[in-house]
């Protein structure tokens, strides 16, 4: 067998990259060839629209989430290019916007900070191959694994933390610091240190960008149909600064600084690399502290990070792609594929890794993108700024983008969560706050791995212990007992193969005393495992011992197939009229004593079953190989499950032939 193993995958391989390269899958995974023959001047007029709004929204966030990710404000640049670009080819929500964000900073610092930019570029490289991997194997199915309290949590614990870290800047302060609690400890440490100009200018930046985030959303900024061109161009300049607001507040910044150099009251980012990057590898070795480290050895030292950044990668653009397709219906896989190439073609250029932005994408969205070719607008600003810009942004004062950094981020705490997830659902709570906690205080990469280790607690115990409804159906007269009905609520797999056979044999002991029949609702169950089927072969026999008939009841084709292994003349009800009539013979034939030997006996061992096959049931009393038929008068009750009533009309299964 291991002899052909070889063989086979190659043939595997070579047949898989047919089909990948056929017509095709190739006009699938280039959704540029769909938009582009219908591309017109009214697509061009909003996508330079939109891509000019997030071009100056993109230039100072990527500057300022390279200061997040240990990095020089350059290589946050590098990072806001490449990605735009790949996207217009091969990405399929238009209103995205790819490039660097300030949880994927985060991450990049945390992973990255012991070897600087050489690592921060192999992590943007090493995430394209995973995404790329993952999207190739099928494996995006994992991230439903991430439920949206853990999601909710993640993302208010690495805002509060990215905020937190910017504090510093904002307040003139200079020092390092390992997590949040020793962040604030050393601020108040320092505090007596602080730059009163610098907090003024963060202190000023901040309110100015709230109060124009605030502009668009204003009535007397929206465009009406009775409107005239000069108040609809006003209305539109008011639209773009309000967007725009990053880039502004920078330039203000910026030029203030300039103005004031002579002598110089802030703290200024410094010298800038000017230029484009250059094309070329990403650095498989590196120099830390005089000692080269080989690819093993930078691998051992990024570690969780290699899979953490991809998960919250891939995360966050499937999470904006749905929220942003308008309805439509997203392939995941391709958005996996263009963040894939974002990445890995990135790293070619030395970007950090990659992924959507909420903000960005907004912008994008309000400012009435047609297509996915905005990005390139987009990126051409970026790479105008790295070309012609980065003297100037030497004066750029720390404060400024400190300030930036928390308007951005502060919009990501989502405290009114908390309220609907108590109202939904209690016990969601407890991983929310457990993977807030574990993130603030502990690490961010291990709050969200402790979330969803909690989330799939919560999950096998649900699974492990279903709910399981037990009722006494009534007689006509609604006095006498008919039947008891035990309704597993959700399927029945071998983590809860105990608890239900427990809750059966408990309502079969203690509600049906020992002799009424009991009815094992089976709607719920859509399979069965091995387990699963020899934990109802143990019921039986249970049920067998005490001498009281039991019924399955409701059973699919799946189910009945699973449990013909049990025994070959068990018969299974499917449908609810042969329930009733099973349920009628069983009382005509004894209406007050147990039925222990009366209906269904089969080897005079067996237990009743629901001896039901094609809509007909054989009441046979198999004795001493003697059959006699069962008769007794009409029977009616009524049934909530069934919702079936007799008629005496109608001829008794009781007066078929055994």
């Amino acid at each position: 067998m291991l002899d052909h193993w070889p063989r086979t995958t190659s043939k595997y391989l070579k047949r898989e990259g047919r089909r990948f390269c056929s017509k095709e899958t190739l006009l699938k995974r280039l959704p540029i060839t769909t938009w582009l023959p219908k591309y017109d001047l009214e697509c061009l007029e909003g996508d330079i629209v939109a891509g000019c709004a997030v071009g100056l929204t993109l230039i100072p966030q990527s500057m300022a989430y390279a200061a997040v990710a240990g990095l020089t404000p350059n290589y946050g640049l590098y990072s806001a290019f490449m990605g735009c670009l790949v996207y217009v080819i091969m990405g399929t929500c238009k209103e995205i916007s790819i490039g660097p964000t300030a949880i994927n900073a985060l991450m990049t610092y945390e992973y990255s900070r012991s070897g600087g930019p050489e690592y921060a570029v192999l992590l943007c490289f090493l995430n394209g191959l995973i995404i790329l991997a993952a999207a190739m194997c099928n494996l995006g199915f994992l991230i439903n694994f991430i439920s949206r309290p853990v999601i909710c949590a993640f993302t208010s614990a690495a805002a509060i933390t990215i905020a937190s870290t910017q504090i510093k800047g904002l307040f003139g302060l200079s020092f390092k610091s390992n997590g949040i609690l020793d962040t604030y400890v050393k601020i108040f440490q320092n505090i007596g240190d602080t730059r009163w100009q610098d907090l003024t200018l963060g202190l000023s930046t901040i309110v100015v960008l709230l109060l124009m985030k605030r502009l668009k959303d204003m009535k007397a900024a929206k465009v009406r149909a009775g409107d005239t061109l000069g108040t609809r161009m006003w209305k539109k300049v008011v639209f773009l600064v309000s967007i725009g607001r990053n880039a502004i507040v920078v330039i203000i910044g910026l030029v203030t600084a300039y103005l004031l150099d002579d002598h110089q009251p802030f703290i200024i980012t410094g010298e800038v690399v000017p230029g484009l990057p250059a094309v070329r590898l990403p650095q498989f070795t590196a120099v830390v502290n005089g000692t080269t480290l080989s690819f093993g050895d930078i691998l051992e030292d990024i570690g969780s990070g290699v899979a953490i950044i991809p998960i919250l990668s891939i995360l966050g653009t499937v999470a904006i792609a749905n929220a942003f397709c308008g309805g439509k219906t997203l392939d995941a896989k391709q958005e996996m594929y263009a963040l894939g190439f974002c990445n890995l073609l990135g790293s070619f250029v030395q970007s950090m890794p990659v992924t959507g932005s909420f903000s960005r994408t907004a912008v994008n969205a309000t400012s009435g993108v047609k297509t996915t070719a905005g990005g390139i607008i987009t990126s051409v600003l970026v790479m105008l700024a790295l070309a012609f810009l980065t003297s100037h942004f030497k004066f750029i004062p720390k404060a400024s983008l400190s300030a930036v950094i928390m308007c951005a981020v502060l919009f990501m705490v989502e405290y009114e969560m908390v309220a609907p997830i108590w109202r939904a659902r209690r016990l969601d709570q407890l991983p929310l706050w457990v993977t807030f906690l574990a993130c603030l205080f502990w690490k961010v990469e291990y709050g969200i791995l402790v979330g969803v280790a909690v989330d799939l607690a919560l999950l096998l115990y649900s699974s492990a212990i279903p709910k399981i409804n037990v009722s006494t159906i009534k007689k006509e007269d609604g006095v006498k007992a008919a039947y008891v009905l035990v309704e597993p609520c959700t399927g029945l797999f071998f983590p809860s193969v105990d608890y239900v056979r427990a809750a059966v044999n408990k309502a079969g002991i203690s509600t049906a005393e020992g002799s009424l029949t009991v009815v094992l609702d089976c709607c719920h169950l859509t399979g069965l495992d091995f387990t699963a089927v020899k934990g109802i072969e143990g019921l039986c026999s249970d049920f067998q011992k005490r001498q009281q008939p039991l019924i399955l009841a409701n059973a699919s084709p799946n189910i009945k197939k699973s449990l013909a292994c049990l025994d070959p003349h068990i018969k299974i009800t499917s449908t609810p009229e042969e329930l009733h009539s099973l349920l009628r013979c069983v009382s005509q034939m004894d209406a007050v004593t147990t039925l222990s030997n009366n209906c269904a006996m089969v080897h005079s061992n067996s237990v009743v079953c629901a001896m039901v096959h094609s809509n007909s049931v054989e009441c046979a009393m198999v004795h001493s190989n003697t059959a006699e038929t069962c008769s007794g008068e009409e029977f009616d009750m009524i049934n909530p499950l069934l919702q079936v009533t007799t008629s005496a009309a109608k001829p008794s299964v009781c007066d078929q032939p055994a």
